[in-house]
């Protein structure tokens, strides 16, 4: 009965998160794109708004590049260049850590400015609190690892997750076994992570999928126009 629950939940719901994630995100675009886009409310309590936000999104931007890159490279490309699992496991543990703790602060400060200032909280729907929320007990969840990675850093536990995430990615059908004896945290980060990706078209996080990373390469001339006429600077 466990390991038939282990598959389920480590072998087949990876796939509908990542099947919902992606067909999703296209249907909301094709059909919804009025609503791509995040709400504003930015002349409230801005302050707070700039140093919570700059935190978190610098912050969640590391996480997901670090877990991105750690868990989806190849392992013998570690091996090649002579980083060691346990020196993988501790940089992983310094770096996230780090960036953990500023997304920490940063969602915080988030949370606290749309819970309890009246006039943001009339104008937050109910998802817009509760993917907050959800962000935020992932995240939490996150940092609570660290201290279960703290008491084994050979990084065999990491080369698990490795193996799990690269198994899923090649439709292994074993891919589940990597993580079936890993701690409860670990598989509780894990599932709450995959849930993320699930509601994610029907959150406000789609805006994500509009950030303009394009205009950093954006090439040619500007052409602004004044009162006195159109000038090319």
């Amino acid at each position: 009965m466990e390991s038939t629950l282990n598959h389920i939940l480590f072998g087949w719901y990876p796939y509908l998160c990542l099947g919902v994630f992606l067909l999703g995100s296209l249907i909301r675009f094709d059909r919804e794109q009025y609503s791509w886009k995040t709400g504003s409310s930015q002349l409230l309590r801005r302050r707070q708004m700039m140093w919570g936000s700059n935190l978190f999104h610098v912050g969640i931007l590391v996480i997901f590049l670090g877990h991105a890159g750690g868990l989806l490279t190849p392992i013998w490309i570690f091996d090649a260049i002579g980083i060691s699992h346990g020196a993988k496991q501790i940089l992983a543990i310094v770096v996230g850590g780090i960036a953990g703790v500023a997304c920490f602060i940063g969602l915080s400060l988030l949370i606290h400015r749309r819970l309890f200032d009246p006039r943001i909280r009339r104008t937050s729907s109910f998802g817009d609190i509760a993917v907050l929320l959800l962000l935020y007990a992932q995240l939490v969840l996150g940092l609570a690892t660290i201290f279960i990675s703290l008491g084994h850093l050979d990084g065999e536990e990491m080369v698990k997750f490795m193996n799990w995430a690269q198994g899923i990615l090649t439709l292994r059908p074993d891919a589940a076994t990597y993580v079936a004896d890993v701690h409860l945290i670990f598989k509780a980060h894990l599932l709450l992570g995959m849930t993320v990706f699930l509601i994610f078209p029907f959150t406000r996080l789609v805006h994500v999928w509009s950030a303009p990373v394009w205009y950093l390469g954006r090439q040619g001339y500007q052409i602004v126009r004044t009162r006195g006429g159109a000038r090319p600077v």
